[in-house]
């Protein structure tokens, strides 16, 4: 079980007025917070509800559950 981005965050973010510039600057995001998006890492909750705020947004607009077992299933019952 696994969850994942359903969008881009920091594209979104951007698009909202809010560049990673300005989220460093004015201290409304820290760098490691900035590079876990990047990365593609889950962040806490807090940070979640902060990104829900700027974005005017629920949760599940942000982040989808998959089954990454079962994805690795079916991709290797394709290849045999």
């Amino acid at each position: 079980m696994a969850i994942k981005y359903r969008i881009d965050v920091l594209a979104a973010l951007k698009a909202a007025g809010y560049s990673t510039y300005k989220l460093r600057k004015d201290k409304i995001m820290s760098e490691s917070t900035i590079q876990k998006f990047r990365d593609g890492e889950i962040v806490n909750t807090d940070n979640l509800s902060l990104v829900c705020e700027l974005l005017n947004c629920q949760p599940g607009d942000i982040l989808e559950y998959y089954d990454a077992d079962r994805q690795q299933e079916q991709g290797s019952s394709e290849t045999d």
